[in-house]
């Protein structure tokens, strides 16, 4: 389980400081596929980061802290007398909690052949033959040749650099793996490969998965929970199976009804607008703007994250609601 306790990250720029996640505050399950959607710019790449732990200049958590339990041992990222504090977290990255970061064109180290970048987080006492002989084991279970880990990342297409982030992010069994667009700039067949072994991975480890795409239909085929971000906000929080059959937010429904489907050649409309720029005074729903269902209430105050039903969590004043 992972709690999220009213996150504020903050980016500091020659503008000043900007929050690119603000207030979100839930409860993340263990052992699930949790997919995080919306639009660019929205704030879930640095949700990923706090998470993570990975804190450093110009990410700043200004306010709350996430919490989580690895080995028996409560874990906090949080804020102490204006300096972020990650506990200890960085010495369980890779072993306990590991990060799949987008691109795997530019994740790897272009001059290191992939053997030694697995065991770069390792010791130099663990960097044993028999810990390489494990790897070539385990890249091979995972559709890969073992001779992948003699190469050099140039060597290697990029569904295979993509399949050697995930054996990397892995191969020691985390309990929790953040997936930033693992399937970016990939085919339809390597996506498609690289989501069942998520899959298979997550069925086997009974781990938690926190996977971030702007597909939809990524998030419809793996996802067992699903949380929708807009303009640094969480605006829905529930199963995968009720946000799909029965979003509450409009945004969410939106998104949703953008998704082609067989059969339907209906023609597809974009949400109108912009989503608004996170330097504005920004009050209300931040939605609303663009939400053809606005009402006044809207544009004067921001609803909050509420169970609407159990375990559906939803930031909207008419949630099931008929607007008027």
């Amino acid at each position: 389980m992972i709690r999220l306790n009213n996150i504020v990250a903050t980016y500091t720029t020659v503008r000043g400081q900007v929050d690119a996640v603000d207030g979100v505050d839930l409860t993340i399950p263990g052992g699930k596929i949790v997919g995080v959607a919306g639009e660019s710019g929205c704030g879930k790449t640095t949700l990923l980061k706090v998470i993570y732990g990975d804190l450093i200049y110009p990410l700043a958590l200004r306010q709350g802290s996430v919490e989580y339990e690895l080995e028996g041992v409560v874990h906090t990222v949080d804020t102490r007398n204006g300096r972020q504090v990650a506990t200890s977290i960085k010495d369980y990255w890779f072993k306990y909690i590991s990060y799949i970061p987008q691109g795997s064109m530019s994740s790897l180290n272009p001059v290191v052949r992939i053997r030694h970048q697995f065991v770069d987080f390792l010791d130099p006492e663990h960097r044993t033959d028999d810990v390489i002989d494990g790897i070539r084991e385990y890249v091979k279970s995972l559709d890969l040749p073992p001779e992948v880990v003699d190469a050099y990342p140039h060597q290697l297409s990029g569904g295979m650099r993509q399949r050697i982030m995930v054996a990397m992010a892995t191969f020691f069994k985390p309990d929790i793996i953040l997936a930033d667009e693992p399937t970016t700039a990939l085919d339809v067949v390597v996506q498609k490969g690289i989501l069942q072994l998520l899959m298979e991975i997550q069925a086997q480890m009974k781990n938690t998965i926190i996977i971030v795409s702007h597909d939809m239909g990524v998030h419809y085929q793996i996802a067992d929970k699903m949380l929708i971000m807009y303009a640094a906000k969480a605006v829905e929080f529930g199963d995968s199976e009720d946000v799909f059959k029965a979003a509450l937010h409009p945004y969410t429904k939106m998104l949703i009804e953008s998704l082609p489907t067989i059969g339907d050649d209906r023609m597809r409309r974009g949400i109108a607008g912009r989503p608004p720029s996170l330097w504005e005074d920004l009050r209300g729903c931040r939605f609303a703007p663009r939400c053809p269902l606005a009402t006044e209430l809207c544009l004067a105050q921001e609803p909050e994250l509420i169970e609407h039903k159990p375990g559906h969590w939803v930031a909207c004043h008419y949630a099931g609601k008929t607007h008027q």
